[in-house]
C-alpha cells in the first residue's frame, strides 16, 4: 500500500464532507480514505488515502468517473496537491 496526503479546495466544505462520491469511487478500488478540514481556511480540505499502487490511483484520477465525482463534490482541480509517503 502507498499512503498519500492530498490537499485541495472545495466550493462547500459541508457538501464535500457529506458526499458519498469518495466511497463510491475509492471503495471498490480498495482505497481507504480519511478526511480533514483546515480550520483556518474554510474551503481547504485534505485526505489521507491508502492506495494499492500509484498506477491504479493515477488511472482512477484520469477517469471520467473521477472527473464527475470532483465536479459533484465541488473540488477545484487546479488546487490539488498530492504528497506521497517516502
Amino acid at each position: 500500500m502507498t499512503t498519500l496526503m492530498i490537499f485541495h479546495e472545495v466550493d462547500d466544505v459541508e457538501h464535500w464532507l457529506s458526499s458519498p462520491k469518495r466511497e463510491e469511487l475509492f471503495g471498490p478500488a480498495g482505497f481507504t480514505v480519511r478526511t480533514f478540514v483546515d480550520p483556518e481556511k474554510t474551503n481547504r480540505v485534505g485526505l489521507i488515502v491508502e492506495v494499492p499502487d500509484m498506477e491504479t490511483f493515477q488511472r482512477m484520477l484520469e477517469s471520467e468517473a473521477a472527473a464527475e465525482a470532483m465536479k459533484f463534490d465541488g473540488v477545484r482541480p487546479e488546487t490539488i496537491l498530492t504528497l506521497v509517503e517516502s
